[in-house]
């Protein structure tokens, strides 16, 4: 993120480094006492739960930290999303309904509810179903919830298979025709979504906000 002026490095610095008490007590100042935008405090959370994944892949920090980071995010996500303004009657139109969940055997979900949180600022309705969902709870959820998009998460290599095996399953339940599915997490890439038989992958948050508003034809 560029044009990060010194308190918002700050924020990230914090955010990034486990710094919870400064971190928190910055990020309401901003939002709370100055009236800081709250997309760029999100964006802000986001650039730093990048440097945070970084970390993780590389090492230096574990599932501990994950879980921590998650709980920081959430956290300025339930101060920051009320101050986001809606123009009139915009509450009321949702662009569609996106049903999430990390798929059976994994147990990750930062990447998860950092997608199902910027879906939900950018107007979609999501429902997000958690971690280690078995492929007959998704089936439920589905002809539950009628969505527009499916995504389906995971960190593992291990889950590509649960991914594939819960794609089939929609697949002999008649359903796969009904919503565009999107996968997401760890080292997705072409050959992945291919394998699994997704409509398409997204590396980050934003882009599987780019993908639902393209499927569901809201402008980008």
């Amino acid at each position: 993120m560029d044009n990060m002026n010194a308190q918002e490095q700050q924020l990230v610095e914090w955010l990034s480094d486990m710094n919870e008490d400064d971190a928190l007590a910055l990020s309401n100042k901003m939002l709370l006492e100055e009236g800081a935008n709250p997309m760029r405090v999100l964006e802000l959370c986001r650039a730093a739960m990048d440097i945070v994944g970084k970390r993780f892949e590389e090492g230096e920090y574990f599932l501990p930290e994950l879980v921590l980071a998650g709980e920081m995010l959430d956290t300025i996500g339930k101060v920051a999303k009320p101050l986001i303004k809606q123009g009139p009657g915009e509450e009321t139109k949702k662009l569609g309904k996106v049903l999430i969940g990390t798929v059976h055997g994994d147990l990750h979900y930062i990447g998860k509810n950092i997608v199902s949180f910027m879906l939900d600022i950018n107007g979609f309705e999501v429902k997000d179903i958690g971690i280690d969902v078995p492929v007959k709870t998704f089936i439920q959820e589905i002809n539950a919830y009628q969505p527009d998009v499916v995504g389906l998460s995971g960190f593992l290599t291990l889950a590509f298979e649960s991914m594939k095996e819960t794609i089939a399953a929609f697949e002999s339940e008649g359903m796969r025709s009904k919503f565009k599915i999107m996968i997401g997490g760890g080292q997705i890439d072409e050959t992945v979504r291919k394998y699994t038989g997704a409509d398409a992958f997204g590396v980050n948050a934003v882009e599987a906000v780019h993908l639902c508003k393209k499927w569901l034809g809201a402008t980008a």
